[in-house]
This record gives structure tokens, C-alpha cells and sequence, in this order.
């Protein structure tokens, strides 16, 4: 493979915790579209084409922690937006719980790169601007789950 090719294709150099995220994404997605249980929507998304290449055990936790605390995750992003939570796009929905639910209960992850993420889930699937709107709400959200790590981060 040439150099030219290898970086023509940077999705070829996605992580497996990233392909989590996006199998996560795409599992959130099918929820909110389809209103399958849990189980369902976790059983499709393993049958799906490049799973294995994902990590399994943290695509489980993210699917199956969003999805379980749905209520209280959009209950933390609703003051934050400015639009009622039902009105958001599916897309844009399903990556602010991805990383509400990432910056609320794995906090080993620094939320920077949780919030990276969001938003490279969302330029990769979203709308054209939907990448920084996910960036402000989770920039907010971060600020009031982890006042402590941001600002340390902030005091550099």
C-alpha cells in the first residue's frame, strides 16, 4: 500500500474502542428509531459487518448503560440545549447520550477525548454542523459532571 493510500483511508486506523463508540452510536440509533428492547437492538449490532474488529465488552457498557439510563442522561442534557430533547436529530440524540453516559460514568477517560470523539462520531454520521453543537453541549455537560478535571485542565 502506497503512503498515498494509507492515509486516503484513516478509517482503516479507527481503534477498537473507537468502532465500540460507533457500534454504540449506530445500536442507540436503531433504538431511537425503533423502540427495540435492549437485547434486540444488542443482538443486530454484534451480527453486524466489522464487529469483531470492535471491543465487544465496552460496545455492551456504552449500548447498554445509555440505553438503561436514558431518563436520567437527557435529564442532565436538557437544560443545556436549546431545543426540546425530542426535537434533536436521532444522530445528534443517541451521541449526547453516548457521551453523556461516557462522561458520567467512566471517568478514567479524560473528557476531552470523550468529547473528541462525540463529535468525530457526529461529523462521520450527522448533519453538516452537528459536529459543534454535540462539542457545546458536551463542553457544558463535562463542566457539571467533572468541575474538577476541567478545571485543572482550564488552569493550565
Amino acid at each position: 500500500m502506497t503512503e498515498k493510500n494509507a492515509l486516503a483511508n484513516p478509517s482503516k486506523n479507527r481503534t477498537p474502542r473507537h468502532r465500540a463508540r460507533e457500534f454504540a452510536l449506530q445500536g442507540l440509533y436503531q433504538w431511537l428509531l425503533n423502540n427495540e428492547p435492549a437485547r434486540t437492538v444488542v443482538t443486530n449490532i454484534r451480527g453486524a459487518h466489522g464487529f469483531e474488529k470492535a471491543d465487544g465488552e465496552y460496545f455492551s457498557d456504552l449500548l447498554n448503560g445509555a440505553i438503561s439510563t436514558s431518563v436520567e442522561l437527557r435529564e442532565s442534557i436538557a437544560p443545556l440545549i436549546d431545543r426540546n430533547v425530542a426535537e434533536l436529530s436521532p444522530i445528534e440524540h443517541a451521541v449526547l447520550l453516548l457521551g453523556a453516559y461516557e462522561l458520567k460514568n467512566h471517568p478514567e477517560i479524560p473528557y476531552r477525548v470523550v468529547i473528541n470523539e462525540a463529535v468525530e462520531l457526529t461529523k462521520s454520521f450527522g448533519g453538516i454542523d452537528g459536529h459543534k453543537y454535540v462539542n457545546g453541549v458536551l463542553d457544558k455537560l463535562s463542566s457539571k459532571l467533572r468541575p474538577d478535571e476541567v478545571g485543572a485542565d482550564t488552569r493550565r
